[in-house]
């Protein structure tokens, strides 16, 4: 359910930008969607929906979810005040790249890396693959922070809407399998015993 949550946003975004030119009445009042400064706010709008909307399944704000909120509400408003689309197409970098420096400093500081002071209390992991794991998502941070920028200066506004839609999709779904292909051996080794029959 969480993970769904999380998609909602980019697909409203995404559906949003497909409105562009398209006019909708609402009484005496008209609206013209007008491509990357709508889908910029209903962006802003789901970010604080899924926030609160987290919060009220799970009766705790996530630190990941309020620095993407934070993220959200100041790129999207510098799009919206500056009229610039460039400052929403950097936010996917920024935000990842600071991921990636957050969770590979980590591995520096303390006696855990961040991956196992996040995981940690449900799985029990030797320290390597703990460190391997801490790469794989600094590794997944940087790159898909990289290639936001490959394509938002590389291709069109509309290539990078849906780039933006499906890449969340497929690096969230390709981070996911790596993950459990990483941890997976070391989960057989906590299955309890069966007790022994006289």
């Amino acid at each position: 359910m969480k993970q769904l949550l999380e998609f909602i946003p980019i697909a409203l975004f995404f559906i949003t930008y497909q409105l562009k030119g398209e006019s909708v009445a609402v009484g005496g009042w008209e609206y013209t969607f007008d491509g990357m400064f709508s889908a910029t706010a209903v962006l802003m709008i789901a970010t604080v929906l899924q926030v609160v909307t987290t919060y009220a399944l799970t009766r705790e704000f996530e630190k990941r979810l309020m620095w993407l909120l934070l993220a959200v509400m100041v790129f999207g408003g510098a799009t919206l005040i500056f009229r610039n689309q460039m400052f929403i197409q950097w936010k996917p970098t920024i935000f990842n790249w600071v991921l990636a420096v957050a969770f590979g400093a980590s591995g520096f500081v303390g006696d855990k890396n961040l991956m196992e002071r996040t995981l940690g209390s449900q799985i029990h992991l030797p320290k390597a693959v703990w460190a391997k794991l801490n790469l794989l998502w600094v590794s997944n941070f940087a790159i898909v922070g990289g290639l936001n920028l490959v394509v938002a200066y590389g291709y069109s506004e509309d290539a990078w809407v849906s780039y933006k839609l499906y890449s969340a999709i497929g690096f969230t779904l390709l981070l996911t399998i790596l993950t459990a292909l990483l941890i997976s051996p070391h989960l057989k080794d906590e299955q309890p015993e069966e007790p022994v029959k006289d």
